[in-house]
């Protein structure tokens, strides 16, 4: 599969995942400074790790909420719970990770992924993890 193939596999699954609004406003965002970077993330990231056998989308989705958590990427961690939706995980689901995570990741990592959570979820009441 050359570069074009992989730009295009990339490019639907990132749409798939993250949804025609989110892809266009980040596309339509480049910059000669972030056009390489657009390219990068759209080739690698979904056109070859996304794409690739042996995980669904869903537990792809429980990896990347993890990961966002533990390094406190707020913005994407928002912008994954709600592509975890779209990749079929429930809200119950997404609670789960975010309490399994917890216990490894620390309670301010967990307290502030929980908050996000909710405002995302849509859910008055947080549930976990907002007692601190």
């Amino acid at each position: 599969m050359d570069d074009a193939q992989r730009s295009a596999r990339g490019m639907r699954v990132r749409r798939e995942v993250l949804g025609d609004a989110h892809v266009e406003r980040a596309v339509g965002g480049t910059t000669a400074v972030t056009a390489d970077f657009q390219d990068f993330i759209t080739r690698y990231a979904w056109g070859e790790i996304w794409s690739r056998p042996g995980l669904t989308r869903a537990e792809r989705s429980m990896i990347t909420i993890t990961a966002l958590m533990v390094l406190r990427q707020d913005e994407e961690l928002a912008l994954h719970l709600r592509a975890a939706l779209r990749n079929g995980l429930r809200p119950d689901q997404i609670t789960e990770v975010l309490l399994h995570t917890a216990v490894y990741a620390g309670v301010p990592a967990a307290n502030r992924a929980f908050a996000i959570a909710a405002r995302v979820l849509g859910e008055s009441d947080p549930g976990p993890g907002q007692a601190g």
